[in-house]
């Protein structure tokens, strides 16, 4: 196509150049000559309507801002007990997201299934309450193997409830209560850690007496499979709502102080002697550096950013303190028994599955959600496209 400018611009230069000859005798018939090569200049480029029409300017386009979805419930299951209703603790919604949907971590559905143990009684030919035999113990252990379970020891526990890094699908928390001597760990305990990677926790009591006690303890501690964390000081007073924050801080501090004493390490949990805690004494636990605590209520397994707690006594299990009103689940965490635990197992893989599927029904919504919302300031999740 023809440039209309430089058509124009050769039509300027002609000019100057007549103009230049003008000292010479004019040639006859110049303007005939000026007209005719501006008539010419017209013809290469169009009719005179189509060279003058203006340029139009393009509109832009109007950006219609975008509606985030309405994010689903919370997961619910009728596989828990009516009193026993899932609560979750991240207030922050997109970090929520960003670590719940990171296939880096752990995917939805994942569950921790923390069991209390207290006695093993290797010669009952049954098991009792705070006491299980020998042979149904090793029967939990086989059937949670089986299953899938995996065992995890306290720091991943933290590590998973606060930020939901990577455990295994099937997990489970097997905590000791009280002091013991090195046997107990040896003749039951060991040979899963052995065979399988199986770590326990022994929530400890910090009252500084039975050296021989300590020595020993701080040996298995040393090797890295048995897991110290704090279970009181003087242990046989519990925390009630009449506690003063002296005795609390007593009691949840000195066991602190023992174990980096005798065991060089900071416990990060704290298994509440009896079960027994109050709002107060999960307010203050933090501020001492626990960041979980465990009572003895089996109200169910626990995932991130979802345990099972109830708001009520019920009076069907009057001495089971309700958590909700302490209002920090990661305080105030579930335990199954030993003696009952081995009944919930099929129970727990199936609240693990619908947990997932129902985490798949919806992932399409929360990414939108994220994506909306969340994706400006924080920017992508890691691995999503």
């Amino acid at each position: 196509m023809i440039n209309p400018h430089r058509i124009l611009l050769a039509f300027g230069l002609a000019v100057a150049i007549l103009a230049g000859c003008q000292s010479q005798p004019p040639a006859p018939d110049t303007n005939l000559a000026l007209t005719a090569a501006f008539e010419t200049a017209l013809a290469q480029i169009g009719s005179p309507s189509q060279t003058l029409a203006p340029t139009e300017t393009p509109v832009p386009t109007a950006t219609i801002p975008r509606t985030p979805p309405a994010l689903p419930a919370a997961f619910q299951t009728s596989l828990l007990k009516p009193d026993s209703l899932p609560h979750t603790y991240v207030a922050d919604t997109c970090q929520y997201l960003q670590n719940k949907w990171n296939p880096n971590n752990a995917a939805p559905g994942t569950v921790v299934m923390p069991i209390m143990f207290h006695a093993i009684d290797q010669d009952a030919a049954t098991s009792q309450l705070l006491k299980i035999s020998g042979k149904d113990f090793r029967l939990l252990m086989k059937d949670l193997h089986e299953l899938g379970f995996q065992a995890i020891n306290m720091q991943q526990m933290a590590d998973f409830l606060y930020s939901n890094s990577n455990v295994p699908r099937l997990s489970v928390l097997l905590i000791v209560d009280d002091r013991a001597y090195s046997a107990k760990f040896n003749d039951h305990f060991r040979t899963y850690y052995e065979q399988w990677g199986w770590p326990v926790v022994n929530a400890y009591i910090g009252l500084d007496e039975r050296p021989d006690l300590w020595a020993e303890n701080a040996a298995l501690s040393a090797e890295g499979w048995v897991d110290y964390q704090a279970h009181g000081y003087i242990h046989n007073i519990n925390i009630t709502n009449s506690s003063t924050d002296e005795f609390i801080l007593s009691e949840m501090g000195g066991a602190i102080t023992s174990l980096q004493k005798y065991m060089n390490k900071t416990p990060i949990a704290y298994i509440w002697p009896g079960g027994g805690f109050s709002a107060r004494a999960v307010e203050l636990a933090p501020q001492l550096g626990y960041k979980l605590g465990f009572t003895v209520n089996p109200r169910g397994p626990v995932m991130y950013n979802w345990v099972p707690q109830a708001d009520a006594v019920n009076p069907s299990n009057p001495i089971a303190i309700p958590e909700g009103p302490a209002r920090n689940p990661l305080l105030t965490l579930p335990r199954y028994m030993d003696i009952n635990s081995r009944g919930e197992l099929d129970t727990v893989r199936q609240i693990s599955e619908g947990a997932a599927l129902y985490a798949e029904q919806n992932k399409s919504i929360e990414l939108d959600y994220y994506d909306i919302v969340c994706a400006p300031l924080m920017g992508p999740i890691p691995g999503i496209p």
